[in-house]
């Protein structure tokens, strides 16, 4: 079973990918703070974790290439991986995945393999890596989790009075990899996951006592379209999370608003669900210290936007 990363590893994944990414600011706004992830290289912070792996590749597996799958943001990042470090990347990504998205991972110099569904693309994958490629998995790899988790340093440093975060959850390697740098070094700040309803694998897991696979991802949060959790993650929620909770696609559309009016950007749904969760009561407020909402990505057009607003009626 894949385990954990530890503090020493996130503290080397930071060194390692330092000269590949960008430390993304923190801005507060109306008592909440803002991790503007979504400015990272390829518009979220799945290139963290996308280089980290890929960086500890060998040189001889190298060759060979490297297979990713993806709802969206984790194919761009390794996408641009791939061209940054001279890798051949492959990324198997579901039909439904938007155009720009496809176009943007092939301009970055990646063979895009599209699917009908999130599952055969991880099934695909798995034969990629029999055939001898190293697998990015997005979420179920220490590496993966060890730069992701490379946020909460930024985090610790900008927000000395951290009381209460909260992350979106698609598969788990986000919040899991944040919470074990998060809670190593400040055991007190309480940490809250949140997802959308129709790709909420983490609450059923919870709820279930182990992973369960969704039948499909029925959101429009597609990029937290995981349509499991993996033992590693679940075990992290487990363990060091408050709680996970659940918002509409409704509440994270009024959350695109919300954040879009309070900060002048545009965060996609797999983001502005934490806005919601709070705007919601669903995550208390901080008592004395500071609520931070880490805005994971922005990979969302003007025209997503409306489409949503005309579908939910918001």
């Amino acid at each position: 079973m894949t385990t954990l990363p530890t503090l020493d590893q996130a503290r080397a994944a930071r060194e390692r990918i330092a000269p590949h990414i960008r430390r993304t600011p923190t801005y507060a706004h109306d008592g909440i703070a803002y991790k503007l992830e979504l400015l990272q290289v390829t518009g979220s912070f799945k290139a963290r974790g996308a280089f980290n792996a890929a960086l500890q590749i060998s040189p001889a597996r190298r060759a060979l290439g490297v297979v990713a799958v993806s709802g969206g943001n984790h194919g761009l990042a390794v996408a641009h991986v791939g061209k940054t470090l001279g890798i051949r990347a492959t990324v198997v990504m579901p039909e439904t995945t938007p155009a720009r998205t496809v176009e943007r991972a092939r301009a970055d110099g990646a063979e895009v393999v599209l699917v009908p569904t999130i599952a055969q693309a991880f099934a695909l994958t798995e034969e990629r890596r029999a055939q001898g490629q190293a697998v990015i998995h997005p979420f179920d790899d220490p590496a993966v989790m060890a730069g992701q988790g490379t946020i909460g340093f930024e985090l610790l440093e900008d927000i000395p009075d951290l009381e209460t975060l909260v992350v979106s959850i698609g598969g788990g390697g986000l919040i899991a990899g944040i919470a074990t740098v998060v809670k190593a070094l400040r055991p007190r700040v309480r940490i809250y996951g949140v997802e959308t309803e129709g790709a909420d694998a983490m609450r059923k897991a919870l709820d279930a006592g182990e992973p369960v696979t969704l039948p499909a991802i029925t959101s429009i949060a597609k990029t937290l379209g995981a349509p499991y959790v993996a033992p590693a993650t679940l075990d992290a929620a487990q363990r060091l999370l408050e709680d996970v909770v659940v918002v509409s696609d409704a509440q994270a559309v009024e959350g695109i608003l919300a954040v879009q009016d309070a900060l002048c950007v545009l965060p996609e749904p797999a983001a502005s669900c934490c806005y919601a969760a709070v705007s919601a009561g669903l995550v208390p407020r901080a008592r004395k210290g500071t609520l931070a909402i880490l805005v994971c990505g922005g990979n969302v057009s003007l025209d997503d936007l409306a489409r949503w607003r005309t579908m939910l009626a918001v």
